[in-house]
């Protein structure tokens, strides 16, 4: 009997080291993980659907007098969402093994990643690091709008159970890889 395909679903803040881990995590693994990245889906939208409400609208707002960004996908991008989960199904139907970098704002997406996953090797891994950490990430990477990590911070591992929590602000994503390879026996 095959074994069943592993999926290895990160789920973290903006700036935590999601795909940095995935890419460490294919170097050292002793089977090949293709790596789906959440920004590959996004980057699909077309261009003209940013900053409208059919689409992702980043709505710039105060915290605490620091910068915070409010994410509002529309019903094309929730959509391409849903069409990313149900591709990592269909990869790993395929018998692909796969690491999948997502930004879980709802605890929902996480109930139908199980659902859909249901018949493979699931485990979803939570990436953490301190908000101060993650805004100094945010602003020494230069590509990302200052108050994504701020905003995401208190929402994105609201209600979902891991199978692994790593502090990527004590380890490296060689540390963190090893820590998934090792947990899962990758």
């Amino acid at each position: 009997m095959e074994p069943r395909p592993h999926v290895i679903i990160l789920n973290g803040v903006g700036s935590v080291g999601k795909s940095a881990t995935a890419r460490a995590l294919q170097a050292i693994a002793a089977t090949p993980i293709l790596h789906v990245a959440m920004d590959a889906f996004l980057d699909m939208v077309p261009e003209k659907l940013f900053g409208q409400p059919d689409g992702l609208v980043f709505e710039p707002v105060s915290d605490q007098d620091r910068p915070s960004i409010v994410i509002r996908p529309g019903p094309v991008v929730e959509q391409a969402m849903r069409g990313m989960r149900h591709a990592v199904a269909a990869m790993a139907a395929q018998g692909n093994n796969l690491i999948v970098d997502e930004v879980m704002i709802d605890p929902t997406k996480a109930t139908e990643y199980r659902a859909l996953l249901s018949p493979f090797d699931v485990r979803f891994v939570g990436l953490f690091a301190p908000l101060a950490v993650l805004e100094a990430r945010e602003r020494a990477r230069g590509d990302r709008a200052i108050g994504l990590a701020r905003w995401q911070f208190g929402r994105v591992h609201q209600g979902i159970a891991y199978d692994l929590e790593i502090d990527t602000a004590v380890a490296t994503p060689l540390e963190s890889a090893r820590m998934i390879r090792d947990a899962f026996r990758l």
